[in-house]
């Protein structure tokens, strides 16, 4: 019995020191794609012409990188994400998308996209990335053989994923619950949601509760403006 519960403490732990590390990973993540988006906007004030040679020779070179090097990375992240949870889906499919490999690329092409212009985001690679690691985790758990151990590793990731590039931890636990809806048993789903709670509480502490689709100073006057809604 007790040794029992000291495997199930060891697989909580796991969770939870990954969420953390996901959000820490996702708060780095979004400072370097946030100076390279900031970068290319420099390199505006020398010369507006400077995109018409840099974007389509930048994305040409980030497209040859993905093909050559980093195959499965590819894609917007989520629903790469969602794949991989797949009970179908066969182990060789989840290593694919969800190997080193793709969180160097998935990360490093983003990055470079964005310094050359792309009108791309990080939210979606970010979930994919923090599935990847969750992923990787699976060899330190009871179990890793278990399927549904290891899905439940790549649901936690990825909805940590969500709560830390949205800085929303109720988002990330919808994520995570419309997910655990489908195949997940019930023993498990405390674990999961706990994990993307602490990922979300990581990132408010570490950037604070800012708001991420910013604010607007508009206002629709009471009256012949609220026709427009109707």
């Amino acid at each position: 019995m007790e040794v029992t519960l000291i495997s199930e403490w060891k697989d909580r732990l796991v969770f939870w020191l990954g969420a953390v590390s996901v959000a820490l990973i996702a708060i780095a993540f979004a400072i370097v794609c946030s100076m390279a988006n900031d970068y290319f906007h420099k390199l505006l004030t020398y010369s507006r012409f400077i995109p018409l040679v840099l974007s389509p020779l930048g994305l040409m070179a980030v497209a040859a990188l993905t093909r050559k090097f980093f195959a499965g990375s590819q894609g917007s992240g989520i629903p790469q994400t969602i794949a991989a949870l797949d009970p179908q889906e066969s182990s060789s499919v989840r290593e694919k998308v969800l190997s080193m490999r793709v969180i160097i690329g998935k990360m490093l092409l983003t990055i470079v996209s964005l310094f050359c212009g792309a009108a791309i985001g990080r939210e979606g690679p970010t979930v994919q990335v923090g599935a990847s690691i969750m992923h990787k985790l699976n060899r330190f758990v009871k179990n890793p053989s278990n399927l549904d151990v290891g899905r439940g590793l790549i649901l936690a990731g990825g909805a940590a994923g969500v709560a830390a590039a949205f800085n929303t931890p109720l988002a990330g636990i919808v994520f995570a619950i419309e997910e655990m809806g489908r195949s997940f048993e019930h023993h498990s789903s405390r674990t999961i949601l706990m994990t993307v709670i602490i990922a979300g509480l990581t990132t408010l502490a570490l950037l604070g509760n800012y708001n991420y689709f910013g604010t607007t100073s508009a206002t629709l006057v009471f009256g012949q403006q609220w026709i427009v809604v109707v």
